[in-house]
Order: structure tokens, then sequence, then C-alpha cells
């Protein structure tokens, strides 16, 4: 239950950062199966990118780990059909602006 709960959440977030970012076409089915195919990237690939950009990600002090979640949510976009990002920049502050909501709605919802 848990599990799908944060799906929902993520999909809400996934719409909301749609529209405050221009550039960012979207439907529903997207954002649903967007929100799926961003936490299985966030799982399975973006621990391997972490470890491989490490000595970059401790210079800039972690501001790197932005440029990572834009390349995840560019290829995402990719791969999502109802999911488009326009450019890489577009991508960066949509997932700047994602990251800010869902650690809102989870700042929300802890117990």
């Amino acid at each position: 239950m848990k599990i799908f709960l944060h799906w929902i959440i993520s999909a809400i977030a996934i719409v909301v950062a749609a529209y405050i970012v221009p550039g960012v076409t979207l439907t529903l089915g997207g954002a649903i199966v967007g929100a799926v195919v961003i936490g299985a990237l966030n799982i399975l690939i973006k621990p391997i990118i972490i470890v491989l950009t490490l000595p970059i990600n401790i210079v800039t002090l972690g501001l790197f780990t932005l440029v990572i979640n834009a390349f995840l949510v560019w290829l995402a976009s990719l791969i999502v059909p109802g999911f488009g990002v326009a450019t890489f920049w577009t991508a960066f502050f949509f997932a700047l602006v994602l990251t800010i909501i869902n650690w809102v709605f989870h700042f929300w919802n802890r117990p």
C-alpha cells in the first residue's frame, strides 16, 4: 500500500512540475508510467552513475547530482510515450522542481 501511495504522489508531482516548467509535454498516462520509469531509473541506474561521477560530485559539493537527475528525466522522456522534454535545460529545471515537490509531499507524509 505504501508503494502505491508513493507512486501516486510521484505521478502528481510530475503533473505539477510539468505544469510549472515550460517545454514539458505530458498526458495522464505518461505521468503514471513516467513515475514508474523515473523510479526504476533512480533505483537501478542512479547509484551506478553516482559512483562513477563521485569525484566531480565531491568537487561540486553534490550539485552535479542535479545534472544526473536531469539526465535521468531526459532518459525517461525518451522511453515513455506521452512524456516529452524539449531540451536538456528543460529537463534540468523539471528535475529541480520535481525534487522540491517530492520533498514537500514526503515532508507532509512523515509519521
